[in-house]
């Protein structure tokens, strides 16, 4: 009876997968949740998904979904970015050329990474061949902050400021990038009877043609891009309403960092299609490496702080001030620019003296204003080296003073011990005078 129920089961079960193959390979553009619900749903009988979002009239270009949704979500990110700046003490203007360096950073080290280590044999030569697909985020991540970082020194800016401001962004764009994933029926997991495990003919294709022998090609499976893209958000949420209460410059990125990697460890544990170390999932690794780095990190730098009870934030030093009074100003500078020149030109062509107007034009605006701008700046950063603010003083300050105290003291004492040498000399000159004159009388 045993066996003939066995029989019964096999029976049924092969009924149903020849159903569910014939279901996925009639409409292979559907997505289906099969577990949703109690009664019957659109998500159920299957929702239709493309793609591609629009192809550009008069070409053969497509746009996809994929690449529109990491635009949105670059977007979004930097004007989340640039609201946050000031606060943080970074000007804008010198901050933009490290985001546009970290943008195509990120570009080239996700397609980097996922060539690296992919386990399918790609090969150099296919780098410009994006739009067939294949990026990392981590790789991303590690091109953003390498060639944003580069250029963030360069600009004067502080990095640790400036990953503050960037880390929340990088959630911002993960969470709506990932659904580009979703559209292309990727980043999936294991098999899962959860309502919200979903299936489709893509994954059930990349299941078989993986021999992914662990897997059954024609049940649901975990939709790892979701629960990503909800942990990012999550953790964007935090962040932001931790963000005033950061201790240190670059907390909040380690913190990122941490959070991130946690989530990453986890979900990447359930996932078909990770890349590859080996035997280890690269991702997996760099999640938990970062989770650790990060909780070290945070402890140590914060006990530092802590003790030392002297630590200034970026926006707090002069160099920082000094920046963005530049920034703040910099409208009306070019107003009063352009006001001038209009002037000088209007006097030319009505035959009057200019030499005064362009004689203010030069003060203003010319090589030595230029060289003026660019020493304030420098002052500013050495005033901070060298802990300048009456608030805030390097412990070398008072050693400092007391050498120069002492060093002032010295140049008392010689300059009384020179008066009292001269005083003796003329003294002795004196007494000399006076004994040869009685010398002479008698």
């Amino acid at each position: 009876m045993q066996l003939l129920n066995m029989l019964h089961t096999l029976a049924d079960n092969a009924a149903d997968t020849a159903a569910t193959r014939a279901m996925l390979r009639a409409e292979p553009d559907k997505v289906y949740f099969p577990n949703f619900g109690s009664g019957d749903n659109i998500l159920k009988r299957g929702i239709t998904i493309d793609r591609v979002i629009f192809k550009i009239p008069g070409t053969d270009i497509e746009i996809y979904w994929y690449g529109f949704l990491i635009g949105i979500g670059i977007l979004l990110a930097m004007i989340y970015g640039f609201r946050k700046m000031r606060s943080c003490g970074i000007d804008p203007d010198r901050a933009t050329d490290a985001v546009i360096g970290g943008v195509i950073g990120a570009i080239v080290g996700a397609r980097l990474y996922y060539i690296v280590f992919n386990t399918e044999g790609m090969q150099l030569k296919e780098f410009f061949k994006i739009r067939d697909g294949g990026l990392a985020i981590y790789g991303g991540l590690i091109g953003a902050i390498l060639v944003g970082g580069i250029i963030t020194k360069l600009r004067g800016l502080r990095l640790t400021a400036m990953l503050d401001v960037t880390a929340p962004c990088f959630l911002i764009g993960q969470c709506i990038g990932r659904w580009g994933n979703f559209f292309n029926q990727e980043a999936f997991g294991t098999n899962t009877d959860k309502p919200w495990g979903m299936m489709s003919w893509s994954t059930a294709s990349f299941i078989a043609s993986h021999d992914l022998v662990d897997l059954d090609q024609f049940k649901p499976v975990h939709p790892c891009f979701l629960y990503e893209s909800l942990w990012c958000l999550a953790g964007f949420i935090l962040l932001h309403l931790y963000f005033k209460h950061r201790k240190f410059d670059g907390e909040i990125f380690l913190m990122y960092a941490g959070w991130y990697g946690l989530g990453r460890f986890f979900i990447e544990s359930l996932r078909t299609d990770s890349l590859y170390l080996g035997q280890i999932k690269v991702s997996q690794l760099v999640a938990g490496t970062c989770v650790v780095a990060s909780v070290i990190l945070i402890i140590f730098f914060r006990s530092t702080v802590s003790r030392s009870g002297e630590y200034k934030f970026f926006y707090e030093t002069e160099l920082s001030k000094a920046q963005l009074a530049e920034y703040n100003s910099y409208a009306d500078l070019m107003k009063e620019k352009k006001e001038l020149k209009r002037k000088i030109s209007e006097a030319r062509s009505s035959g009057e003296s200019f030499i005064e107007l362009e004689k203010e034009y030069e003060e203003k605006f010319g090589k030595e204003a230029e060289k003026a701008r660019k020493k304030a700046l420098k002052d500013a950063k050495e005033k901070d080296e060298k802990g300048g603010s009456e608030d805030y003083k390097s412990i070398l300050d008072d050693d400092d003073k007391d050498n120069a105290d002492k060093t002032e003291d010295n140049d008392e004492n010689s300059e009384d011990k020179d008066e009292k040498t001269e005083d003796k000399a003329e003294d002795e000159v004196k007494d000399k005078k006076a004994d040869k004159e009685e010398k002479d009388n008698g």
